[in-house]
């Protein structure tokens, strides 16, 4: 089969906004009714990114600073995320999960796993490993520090 970058470029714009939305609300049903998205998604960044600055995580979110500062207030408040001074300069601040907030994270992220591991239990194998082979080839494009 001879696939041309522009079909392949277009089947991915189009499948992985599909795979997000999808992969978005499976994590919002596990994340507790009294947590908002932006919360959620702050502390699912912090889990894969710890030490993060609040810079970080407002580029993250798409939202400015300040208001990525009252919103991690709030789940300091709660108990989910640490603010820690860097040991190397003291002017940043280094954001952590508590065990409660990674509890939560963790939670989260099983509950998914389990949902999308039934899904894709349904498929042949050998459509599994184009999957997996796709998704490794697909990493470094994505995230070159990786």
């Amino acid at each position: 089969m001879d696939i041309s970058t522009e079909v392949c470029v277009r089947e991915v714009l189009e499948v992985i906004p599909i795979v997000m939305r999808s992969l978005r609300r499976e994590f919002r049903s596990h994340r507790g009714n009294d947590l908002g998205i932006p919360q959620y998604r702050a502390l699912m960044f912090l889990q894969r990114n710890p030490g993060a600055s609040l810079s970080t995580v407002a580029d993250h979110l798409g939202i400015t600073p300040p208001s990525t500062s009252k919103l991690i207030d709030g789940l300091v408040e709660r108990g989910f995320i640490y603010r820690q001074s860097s040991e190397i300069d003291r002017r940043r601040i280094n954001l952590g999960l508590t065990p409660a907030g990674a509890d939560l994270a963790d939670y989260s992220y099983q509950e998914a796993q389990t949902t999308y591991i039934e899904r894709f239990s349904m498929l042949p194998e050998e459509t599994l490993v184009r999957i997996t082979e796709a998704m490794q080839a697909l990493r470094p494009i994505f995230d070159p520090d990786k």
